[in-house]
This record gives C-alpha cells, sequence and structure tokens, in this order.
C-alpha cells in the first residue's frame, strides 16, 4: 500500500499540484456552445394525468459513436435518439404545458448511458446559475435532473441533478421519501449556458448502477425547475403533490439490452500523512503515515459487496451545533460517506421513524440502528479496523448486512464485532422486512435487537391520491438491562388539497438498543399533521394545518403535550411565510437544567408561544430563513431567534452565515444562549472546491474550525487535504487551543 502511495506521489504530484494552480486560476472557462434552433411551440394532447404513464427507447449507438461528454450538443449522433419533449408543470399551473420548451435525448453503448438536455430559455440572461459545488443545494438555480429505477421498484430510483455551470449531484432515492445526497458514484455531466438557454450532457457507467439484464425496460422520470419562475416541470407523475422525489406513476425507459458491467470490481486506494498537536499539557505532537482502502464487488448484478480496512473519515464535516434545551439527550447525525454510502439499505419502519411536529421534544427516539454508534464508545471515538457489507437484491429480496471489527473502548481492551442485518421483501409497491443487530460500541454488555416491519404503499387508493402505511415491531435482548419491545405504526395521506400525516408507537421502559438511538423509554406517543392547501387564490398556495403531539406514560398519564395551528402562504415568487400558534404542556417528574445551566424543578407547566417563520425567494444572490418563537417556556420568559443566510457571492464563493440566540428566564435564573456558525465554499470547478466551517457557542465555550480541499481531477481520482482547529475561549477575550490537525489524501479507484 505504501509503495502504491509513493509510486503516486512521485510520478503525478507535481502534475497534481501544477495542474490544481492552473485549474484554479482558469475557473474553468467553457467555450460558447453552437446554438440550436428553438423548437416551435407544439398543442399537448390532452391527457388524463391519473393513467398517464409515457414511454421512451434509449438508441444503442457504437463505442467509437459514443458523444464527447462537454455540454455541446452539436454531435451529429444525438440525431439519432428519440427527441422527449412533452412536459407539464406541476406548479405553478398544474397540468399546463411548460412555458419553456425542453428536449431530451438517450443513448447507450455497452459501458455507458448517455443522456442529452436542452433547456431553452426566452431570456438567456434571466438565468439563475450560481452553484459551482458538487453535491451542493442546486434547488436555488435553474436544474435538470434525471431518475432512474433499472429495477423497476417504483419506490427506490438513482438521481442525477445539473445546473447551467455544470454543477453535479447524485444521490439515492429511498421508498419515495428519503433523499440521500451522500450517495456519491464515478461519473461525467458537463454543461453550458447558450444563446437561447442552457444544454447538459451526462454518461452514466452502467457498472455504477444495480439492474438486471434480463430487465432492459426501465422507469424513468425527468424533471426541470425554471427558477425566476418558480416553475416546476415534469414528464409524468403530473399533480401539484407530486414531490421531488417520487416516482411511484413515472414513465418508463425502454431497450437497454447488451451491456457490459465488467467483473464488477471497484478498488479505491488511499494514502494519507497525518499531523495532530495536542496544546494541553502534556503537550503531544504525533505525525503518521496511513494507508486505506475499500473494495465493492458486484456478486451479481444486483447485489454488491463490500470490504474496508483502516476507513478514512478526514473527509467528514463538523458535527452539527446544538444546544439542549430539553431534558432528552439530542439526535446528532451521521456525516461519514462511508456509512452514508448505505444507509437506504438499513432504513426501517419507513414514515414510523419520521420527524415529529414539534419543537421542544425528541425525535427519532427508539430506532433499532443507528450507524453513527459504530466508531464511537461513550461519545469518544473508537478506530474502526475493518469491516464488511452486503447490499442490494438477491433472489428478489432486497438484502443489508454490515459487520465491523472496532478496537477496545478504554472499558475493555477487547475488539468489538457490531454488526446489522437487514432484509425486505417488495410486494407491488409495498414491501414487508425484518432487522437484526447485535453488539455493544461500548463492550460492557451483550445486546441484540430483532424487529419485523411492513410498510404499505398505494400510489392510486382513491383516483389520483396516494396512501401509505406503515407498521412495526421490535425486541431489545440485554443482559445488563432486560428484555423489552416498542412497537408502532403511521398512516399518510400525501395528497391536496387535504393532507393527513399520523405516528403513534410506544417504547417499553427496559427498550435498549446499544446500535440504535433511544432517548425516552416507558412511553406512548402519539403526534402527526393535518393540512389543507389552496393553490387558486392567487398565491402558490396558501396553508392551513393543525399539529398534534402527545406523550404518555405505560399508565396512560400525559407526560407531554403540544398543540399548533398554523396559517402561511407562498407568494408567486417563492417567498414564504408562516405564523403557528403552539400550546404545550410539560409534567416534569425530576429536576434538570436547561443548557446545563437554569434548573427547572418537578411540576406541571402550561405554555403559549407564537412561531412566526419566513423564506425569502432562493433565486436572488442572498436570501434568508427565519424562525422566531415567543414568548413563555416552563411558565418563564423565552425567546429565540435563528436566522439562516444564503449568501452566493459569485458562482465561485458561497457563504451560509447561521445565528440562533435563546433567551430563557426562569425562577431559577437566567440564560442567553449563542449559537454561531458559518460555512464557507469556494467553487473553483464542480470539480475542485475547498469547503471552510467556523461553529462556536457560548456555553460549552468551544471553537471549531475546519478547512477541507478536495479535487477530483479525474473520475474517480481524488487530492485530499483538510486542515482542524478545536479551542476554548472562555467569558474573558482569551483563546485556549486544545488541538490543531492537518491530513493530506490521495486517492485512485480502479475499476475491473
Amino acid at each position: 500500500m505504501l509503495r502504491f502511495v509513493s509510486a503516486l506521489s512521485g510520478v503525478r504530484l507535481r502534475g497534481i499540484l501544477c495542474a490544481a494552480l492552473a485549474g484554479a486560476a482558469a475557473l474553468a472557462m467553457a467555450a460558447p456552445a453552437m446554438a440550436a434552433e428553438v423548437p416551435q411551440p407544439q398543442p399537448h394532447p390532452q391527457r388524463d394525468f391519473s393513467t398517464y404513464q409515457p414511454s421512451a427507447k434509449a438508441t444503442r449507438i457504437q463505442a467509437g459513436e459514443a458523444p464527447s461528454i462537454d455540454g455541446d450538443l452539436s454531435d451529429p449522433v444525438w440525431q439519432k435518439a428519440q427527441a422527449i419533449d412533452e412536459f407539464y408543470q406541476l406548479d405553478p399551473g398544474t397540468g399546463e404545458p411548460g412555458t419553456e420548451p425542453t428536449v431530451v435525448r438517450f443513448l447507450y453503448d455497452e459501458n455507458n448511458l448517455y443522456v442529452s438536455i436542452y433547456a431553452y430559455d426566452s431570456q438567456p440572461d434571466l438565468l439563475v446559475a450560481r452553484n459551482k459545488s458538487r453535491d451542493g443545494n442546486l434547488g436555488v438555480d435553474d436544474t435538470v435532473r434525471i431518475y432512474l429505477d433499472p429495477q423497476n421498484t417504483r419506490r427506490n430510483s438513482y438521481y442525477f441533478e445539473m445546473n447551467a455551470l455544470g454543477a453535479r449531484v447524485d444521490a439515492l432515492i429511498q421508498n419515495n421519501s428519503d433523499y440521500i445526497k451522500e450517495w456519491n458514484t464515478i461519473w461525467s455531466g458537463r454543461a453550458m449556458k447558450t444563446e437561447n438557454g442552457f444544454s447538459v450532457e451526462m454518461a452514466i457507467p452502467f457498472r455504477d448502477l444495480a439492474f438486471d439484464p434480463a430487465k432492459p425496460d426501465w422507469v424513468l422520470e425527468i424533471s426541470r425547475n425554471i427558477r425566476r419562475k418558480g416553475e416546476r416541470l415534469r414528464w409524468t407523475s403530473i399533480a401539484a403533490a407530486t414531490t421531488f422525489f417520487d416516482i411511484s406513476n413515472s414513465g418508463t425507459l425502454m431497450g437497454i439490452e447488451g451491456v457490459n458491467t465488467g467483473l464488477g470490481l471497484d478498488v479505491q486506494l488511499f494514502g494519507s500523512a497525518r499531523y495532530r498537536f495536542d496544546w494541553q499539557q502534556p503537550k503531544r505532537e504525533i505525525t503518521s503515515l496511513r494507508a486505506s482502502g475499500n473494495a465493492f464487488y458486484k456478486i451479481t448484478p444486483l447485489l454488491t459487496g463490500t470490504l474496508t480496512v483502516n476507513p478514512d473519515f478526514s473527509d467528514a464535516p463538523l458535527d452539527l451545533l446544538q444546544v439542549n434545551t430539553t431534558r432528552f439527550n439530542l439526535f446528532q447525525p451521521e456525516t461519514r460517506n462511508f456509512f452514508l454510502q448505505d444507509v437506504s439499505t438499513f432504513e426501517f419502519g419507513g414514515r414510523g421513524y419520521s420527524s415529529t411536529f414539534n419543537y421542544y421534544y425528541p425525535q427519532d427516539n427508539a430506532r433499532p440502528f443507528f450507524s453513527r454508534n459504530i466508531g464511537l464508545a461513550n461519545g469518544l471515538p473508537v478506530s474502526i479496523v475493518s469491516g464488511g457489507k452486503l447490499s442490494g437484491e438477491y433472489g428478489g429480496f432486497g438484502v443489508g448486512a454490515l459487520s465491523v471489527l472496532t478496537n477496545g473502548t478504554g472499558l475493555t481492551k477487547h475488539n468489538q464485532v457490531l454488526s446489522v442485518m437487514r432484509v425486505t421483501r417488495p410486494m407491488g409497491e409495498s414491501k414487508a422486512g425484518f432487522i437484526f443487530t447485535n453488539g455493544d460500541p461500548t463492550g460492557i454488555s451483550k445486546n441484540s435487537v430483532a424487529g419485523v416491519d411492513y410498510q404499505f404503499r398505494n400510489s392510486d387508493f382513491f383516483p389520483g391520491k396516494i396512501l401509505q402505511s406503515d407498521y412495526f415491531y421490535q425486541r431489545s435482548f440485554s443482559d445488563k438491562r432486560g428484555d423489552d419491545d416498542t412497537f408502532g405504526w403511521a398512516l399518510t395521506y400525501p395528497n391536496e388539497p387535504w393532507s393527513l400525516e399520523s405516528h403513534n408507537k410506544q417504547v417499553g421502559t427496559n427498550f435498549y438498543p446499544a446500535l440504535g438511538f433511544v432517548n425516552r423509554t416507558g412511553i406512548r406517543q402519539y403526534d402527526g399533521k393535518w393540512m389543507y392547501r389552496r393553490r387558486d387564490l392567487g398565491y402558490r398556495w396558501v396553508d392551513l394545518n393543525t399539529t398534534w403531539y402527545v406523550v404518555t406514560g405505560l399508565d396512560n398519564r400525559i407526560q407531554s403535550r403540544e398543540n399548533g395551528i398554523l396559517a402561511g402562504l407562498s407568494l408567486r415568487s417563492t417567498d414564504e411565510m408562516y405564523m403557528r400558534i403552539v400550546n404545550s404542556f410539560e409534567a416534569v417528574p425530576a429536576t434538570f437544567k436547561i443548557a446545563g445551566r437554569v434548573p427547572v424543578l418537578p411540576g406541571r407547566y402550561t405554555w403559549t408561544n407564537i412561531n412566526p417563520t419566513f423564506k425569502t425567494n432562493e433565486a436572488f444572490p442572498i436570501s434568508f430563513k427565519g424562525d422566531i418563537q415567543c414568548c413563555s417556556f416552563y411558565n418563564g420568559d423565552f425567546f429565540r431567534f435563528d436566522l439562516q443566510t444564503d449568501w452566493r457571492v459569485s458562482t465561485f464563493l458561497q457563504i451560509l452565515p447561521k445565528y440562533t440566540f435563546t433567551h430563557v428566564y426562569l425562577p431559577t435564573g437566567r440564560i442567553n444562549i449563542h449559537q454561531l456558525s458559518t460555512d464557507f465554499r469556494i467553487n473553483f470547478t464542480p470539480d475542485m472546491q475547498v469547503f471552510a466551517q467556523i461553529q462556536f457557542d457560548n456555553i460549552s465555550q468551544r471553537l471549531a474550525l475546519s478547512f477541507r480541499y478536495s479535487w477530483e481531477y479525474e473520475p474517480g481520482q481524488e487530492l485530499f487535504a483538510s486542515i482542524g482547529q478545536s479551542a476554548v475561549i472562555p467569558g474573558e477575550p482569551t483563546f485556549q487551543p486544545q488541538s490543531t490537525q492537518a491530513t493530506v489524501r490521495l486517492g485512485h479507484t480502479f475499476r475491473f
């Protein structure tokens, strides 16, 4: 491994660094595209959108005919492909033809699927294109999207999105509900602005997709956002309530056959140099070289095995900045790509674990598996030695299995083997499955969890209306805490003008998933939302809804309650404004401290707050999201203001500051909480970025800084560097450094 690192450094390092400087200086200026003749508007035929599912054919070409992926659609080979040009609005004019023409074509050879999209625009100077980052928020720009479901699940898809600057996003859509942007694969995409819009080309290798070669027809969806008009266009599923990730009624791409997936083996090798200096006494300085790698092998076209050795998490962003004002542990999302890549495989319970509709109470409670527990024990990092995964489909079953070997934790010197298995069986649009976990990251107990679930979905329960219902049961087994269970169900009717979502679950007193997440036991929980939306009042929409959240003990006595009513609207400009009134109740059984500072004494508390929120049009160079809560909390005074800003200074620089101020004044004390964070993104090209993060809160008094440089100079080949600094800033103006870290990493993917 070290020979690889040495060879790669010696042969390529000078060239890589020179090219990096050249790339940053040149800023990837693209040549102008050949102007294409604007298609003349043609009347679209009358369609019954409740049953409309069009199809298109991909055209087979020889490898030598493949188009150059440069964004210029003048390659003659594109004229061989069928043109898809019938697109309709989801909003603002639901069912009406798009106001600007869009033309999409598909070609393929034995290795790649090729996609061309011409997004015509009668006012090309008004195109919104400000984001160049890889996997950034392209929703602020004019974009085009492709959804591919090779296995015809109508639930899960691969998602590819681009804007006029060539910025790219690849993601997984799981169960028509979860958008997993952390998934990455090796593909090419380029775009350019033209005299009458912008054009996009993509090349997606077949070896990156799981599919059955015996099934030549794939579920396909295509969409486009015209940002300045607030216009969403789609090929199929034409309904205002259709979410951007829903492919349940999408069309079909036909005729993909006779393709080459190679041996199905990808080997990623990484070599990194690391430096760490601990400033606290006794001071320590550590320098090390580290080799790591991953191997991915398609055991069958639909089932992939993964092996990892010394996985490297140096590219993970900072954890979400949180200060706890509740009496329950907070949920900290996973940020490590190694685990996020397969997160959908281990999804359990469906909408039963969706975010609840409250502000003060815990979410994600009683999950059987939470990957963040792997590599952490009692909040401290633990090295992962190696691990193996299986993910995909075998014999009609969805399969996900993970087993990881970690080092000792300090509480025990023994290595830990932590494992999880998830199996599902599709049943039309629905699916049933089970999950099993085994192991305790701390090493101090024997722990396992077994669970079953059923996720029902009917996208035409009533004509053109969707109905979903999810059920789950799980039981934990612990030699320290005993055995106990949790179960629940959810009902979702995600339509317009009326929609409903309701969750209900019971968590046993001794339920303890060591590889999952639980922060409130011995309860019954009922929460949900009922909403009414109108779109014909001169706005994009007007919303009225009511929410509820009730928690009782197993004796059915209420412990927590929150009821809210909301009214809001979205303007044609896509600015949004909402007002919510919330009445809350909390029975506090024992003293706890808000943010670890202000005591809340045992008792029964009731309070009412107002909660205005707003969001400005993201198409402008600077946009804002604001949330205000006022004016009571545990019968004392309360005020919280949360402001997020997205300032796209130019196509190369994006600044995202966030500030949260919380004021609590109770008879037992008062506290002012300040949380500040800012992200900086410098986008030299869509494949070369610098990410900087700064975080601070006055409760922990901890400052965290992270600088990460990433350059994918060729598909599958990477140069990465990072610098991190942690410090404490006490009340007086002093800076006490804690640790300084730096990493330089080279990575290369070999494909066979």
